[in-house]
């Protein structure tokens, strides 16, 4: 299925977000999509993924995760990159996430032509939307290798998203590498444990043997394009309620 993308910008109370909205041509999806990239924010290779996903028959809006810092970047992959990326995350406090993940959900609860609204997120995007499962708004969520759900790592603050693992609302899929050095099995199971300790029944948990942290990135040595295309295949059918 064809895509096409449009750039918006949502207005914030401290801020301008900017995001890009993608969606099937053709018949209208009836799902958004709310998108938390990794720290690179609008990359290319973030966009062919959630491409993907729109050709799925999703409206998927990509909103930057450094509106403050660094507005309309796309980071490289690279050095300098990875630093900057880990600046805006350093420098951005959990409220601040929060709230605008408020906005962008309340933009695309405005809208009339969407009848629900779902989250993914990437690494520290996965983190993200897990903390946007908290929103009753929100009726499914994946988790694509969430850092800093264990230890509380996110931002300028210690985030209290595990603790909170009893608010999420709607049903939840997190999705690990066996092999990545951010959250190893010790950091899998404490959150994992959390969750069904949360009385959480609407769970999937998938741990993909030989997975590095970012294999879904298509971009350097760690991508693993068959367990690229296996997750997706998971989330798209997870997300559309396994019908």
């Amino acid at each position: 299925m064809k895509t096409r993308e449009q750039r918006i910008v949502i207005p914030a109370a401290d801020v301008e977000i900017q995001a890009v909205v993608i969606e099937p041509v053709g018949r209208p999806a009836r799902t958004g999509v709310l998108y938390f990239t990794d720290i690179f924010q609008l990359t290319e290779s973030t966009l062919r993924t959630a491409r993907r996903l729109a050709a799925e028959g999703f409206l998927v809006c990509l909103p930057e995760i450094y509106p403050r810092d660094f507005p309309g970047a796309a980071l490289a992959f690279d050095d300098a990159g990875k630093a900057d990326g880990l600046a805006g995350a350093a420098a951005t406090t959990t409220a601040q996430f929060d709230a605008d993940r408020a906005v962008v959900l309340d933009h695309l609860a405005a809208r009339d032509d969407l009848d629900e609204v779902v989250a993914v997120g990437f690494c520290l995007g996965g983190h993200l939307a897990f903390r946007a499962a908290f929103d009753p708004r929100v009726a499914a969520t994946v988790c694509f290798y969430p850092t800093g759900l264990h230890d509380g790592k996110l931002g300028a603050d210690v985030a209290d998203s595990l603790a909170r693992a009893g608010e999420v609302q709607g049903r939840l899929m997190v999705i690990f590498g066996s092999a990545d050095p951010h959250v190893p099995a010790p950091a899998r199971l404490q959150t994992i444990t959390a969750l069904y300790e949360a009385g959480h029944t609407e769970l999937e948990l998938h741990v993909f043997s030989g997975g590095e942290h970012a294999f879904m990135r298509d971009v350097g040595p760690r991508h693993d394009p068959e367990l690229t295309d296996r997750a997706l295949v998971e989330a798209v059918s997870f997300l559309r309620g396994r019908s």
